[in-house]
Parts: C-alpha cells; sequence; structure tokens
C-alpha cells in the first residue's frame, strides 16, 4: 500500500470516530471543540477542547490496518457470547496491563446511555 493510501485509510477512520462523538454530542462544534488530526501530527489522533474533554473523557487513538489478530480474537468472543450478554476481549502484553477491547457501537451507545442519566 502506497503511504498516501495509507494515511487516507487512517484520516477516514479518525473522521468516522470524530463524527460519531459530534453525533452523540451535538452541542460541540467542528474544528472548534472537536478536529481530526493532520497525518503525522503529533500527539492524540481526535483533538478535544476542554469542553468536549469535559462530555467525552478519552484520549483517542485510531489504528486502520490491514489485520490485527484482536479481531479474531473479537470474532471468538462474539461466537460463544450468550445472546443476553456483550463480546468483550481482554488482550494482555507482558508487562503492561491489560485492555479491554469492545465493539466501537457498543460503546458509543454507552456514552450515550450514561448522559440520559
Amino acid at each position: 500500500m502506497k503511504v498516501r493510501s495509507a494515511k487516507d485509510k487512517g484520516r477516514r477512520l479518525q473522521n468516522l470516530v470524530r463524527d460519531r462523538i459530534l453525533q452523540s454530542f451535538p452541542e460541540l462544534e467542528l474544528d472548534t471543540d472537536i478536529r481530526s488530526a493532520i497525518m503525522g501530527e503529533t500527539g492524540e489522533d481526535i483533538k478535544l477542547s476542554k469542553k468536549a474533554r469535559l462530555l467525552f473523557p478519552y484520549s483517542v487513538e485510531c489504528k486502520s490496518l490491514k489485520s490485527m489478530a484482536v479481531f479474531r480474537y473479537l470474532e471468538q468472543a462474539q461466537s460463544n457470547c450468550p445472546t443476553t450478554a456483550v463480546p468483550l476481549v481482554v488482550i494482555k502484553e507482558n508487562r503492561k496491563k491489560p485492555l479491554a477491547v469492545i465493539d466501537f457501537e457498543y460503546f458509543m451507545g454507552m456514552i450515550d446511555d450514561t448522559k440520559d442519566t
């Protein structure tokens, strides 16, 4: 894959995440409160204003790759999952803290639910 194509692929994912956050928080303004980082820019992939950070207290790093084993793990969790449960994958690397992996739309649904309470 060419560098330009890889950057376009990453930018599309960043924009998807940015747009989904904006959908959950319509009081935020594009480019003023939330924007996608420029490819190659250091720091977070989704840049948030102070106002946005209060509403969405997460630091987002986006990775769009051809394949990652974590998707196979999630597929396995989904295939073993009873209909009343949510598929969850916990991954851990040596000398690192465990991470929880869940579906992005499910995560954003949790965000939306917490706003209603």
